[in-house]
Parts: C-alpha cells; structure tokens; sequence
C-alpha cells in the first residue's frame, strides 16, 4: 500500500479506475439503467447546487474584474487547449474510433479543475489568489463554453447542436442549480463551509457515479468493443502529447504575456488542468448513450495530470 501511495498520491484515481472497470464488467441494463441515469442526473443538479452554495460572491465578483491573469487562464483553457486538441485529432486521431477522437477534443475543451489547481499552485510557489478566482472563473464560464465548442467545432458529428433543448437542459442541468446555490448562500452557506469534508466526499461520489452510468451506457450500446490494447496504447500516447503541450504551452504562454513567475505558475496549473467533476456530468447531459467514450479520454488525462502535478509543483518551487 505504501508503494501505491508513492506511485498514486490521490486515491481518488484508483476511485476512478474502480468505476470505469465496475461499469464495463458489471453493468446495469434496461430499467436498471434507466434508473441509474435518473440517480445520476438528479446527483448532477445536487453537484452544481452545492458548487453555487460554496463559491462566494465576492469571489464571483472578483473573477470577472480582474482581467490579466484570469483571460490568460480563460484563453488557455477555451482556445489555445481546443485547438491542440483539434490538431492532435486531426493529425493523429485516424487511430483512434470516432467517439475517443471526438472525447480526445471534448477533454481539451473542459474548464480546470478548482482543488487540485489550487493546491499544485500553492505547492509550486504560485499565486493562490489568482488560482482560486481563475478555478473557479473557469468552471463558471466552462458550463456555456464547453457545450458550445462542442457544438461549434465538432459540429453534427458529435450528436450536439446548440438547439432550444441543449440550452434547456444545460440551464436546467447547470445554470439553474448553481443560479439557486448562490441565492441560498445566506441560508445555508454557514452549514457548507463547515460540512467541507461531507461535501467534498459527495462531490467524488456524484463524479463515480456519472462514470459508471456512462460506462454500463456504453457497454450496453456495445460502443466499448471498439477498445482493443492497440487502441489503449495509441489513445494515452495521443494524452501524453496533449498534457506536456498543456504544461509546457502554458509555461511559455505565461512568459510570451509578460506575467510574473508565481503568476506564470498559477496558469501552468489553473489553465493545463482539466476537470472531471465538470466533464463527467456534461458528457453525461450532452452525449447520452456515447458518453461512456466519449468521457475516457478525460478520464485519463485527469489520472495523469494528478500522478504529474506533484512532481512538477516541487520542482517549480525549486526555481528549477
């Protein structure tokens, strides 16, 4: 265990693993399938609600005043990211079946993560205001962002439009829970700020969950038998290549813009990183039944980023 510990610092990737795994060999079907989902989406709308009632407004506020920084996070992450992303699937992605080439690009569209931005940050020597407004500016704006990409660049293929109903169901799905959270914050924000770690362990739970509904859809479309190890190896060696662009590309960005080190830090982590706790739930609401390919290549970039942010983080601090 103390090995694993070394090699996987954060459980939560061996958490992912587990439901990835469960919902490819032991997958629910018919009526228990359609149960599952609604659980899942109903944990979906719980899961943004308790992101509204957690963010304070002033910090809301703060993200859309402050410019510098947060655009350079903001243009990483919705520009720079999904257009590696579309290249890589342009050049390379003819190894790949079309749902993982549509996933590679629909991971390089997801907005940071929040925790873990936050955290690598301060353990790099960054600027942990600037991670913790940039986190949180990201995932706001990356719930009308990312769908829009989506349906901009990969278009029909992907089985997304931006019609009346995706608006209806993002809104409701979305926007509405966290619109009712950040209302409630007077009310109920004492009672989340010290219910941190039981909402914390709520947040993996409803991400474990939307994996392993998207996996039992997949299996049950028959979508999974497209995945052989041939496949496997090509899909993580396309990640890699994405994930040291994002870390490097985001190093260089940082300098081309004139930002200074702890800031140039903070973006390496706040605009590299992308989140799972957003794109599990959206793949869920804006792919349906293909969601369970489609979110795979999100799922292992995230493991990745983890098992190489804590590395990284010490050697910035260095100065290296």
């Amino acid at each position: 265990m103390a090995m694993i510990s070394r090699l996987i610092p954060d459980r939560f990737v061996l958490l992912l693993l587990a439901a990835v795994l469960l919902g490819w060999l032991l997958p629910v079907s018919g009526r228990g399938l359609a149960i599952a989902q609604d659980v899942s989406f109903v944990s979906i709308f719980a899961l943004f609600f308790l992101h509204g009632l957690r963010l304070p407004r002033h910090e809301v506020v703060k993200a859309a005043r402050s410019w510098k920084v947060q655009g350079a996070m903001l243009s990483f992450s919705f520009v720079v990211l999904p257009l590696a992303g579309l290249a890589l699937a342009k050049g390379a992605g003819w190894m790949l079946p079309a749902a993982l080439a549509t996933g590679l690009v629909y991971c390089a569209m997801l907005p940071s993560t929040v925790q873990s931005a936050i955290s690598y940050s301060s353990m790099g020597g960054g600027n942990v205001a600037a991670s913790v407004v940039g986190a949180a500016l990201s995932n706001l704006s990356g719930i009308i962002l990312t769908p829009a990409l989506v349906a901009l660049v990969l278009g029909a293929a992907s089985g997304v439009t931006i019609g009346s109903d995706t608006i209806i169901r993002i809104a409701t799905m979305l926007l509405l829970p966290f619109a009712l959270g950040q209302i409630a914050q007077g009310w109920l924000g004492g009672w989340a700020h010290r219910q941190k770690a039981m909402l914390s362990f709520f947040d993996r739970l409803v991400i474990l969950i939307a994996v392993y509904v998207a996996f039992a859809g997949a299996v049950n479309s028959g979508s999974l038998s497209a995945l052989d190890l041939g496949t496997m190896a090509a899909l993580c060696a396309l990640l890699g290549v994405l994930l040291a662009f994002a870390f490097a590309g985001a190093w260089f960005f940082g300098g081309v813009l004139g930002l200074d080190r702890a800031d140039r830090v903070s973006l390496v982590f706040a605009g590299a990183q992308k989140s799972i706790a957003t794109g599990a739930p959206m793949a869920a609401i804006l792919f349906g039944a293909s969601a369970g390919l489609i979110v795979l290549p999100a799922i292992i970039y995230h493991m990745a980023q983890l098992l190489l942010s804590a590395p990284l983080a010490a050697r910035l601090a260095r100065g290296s």
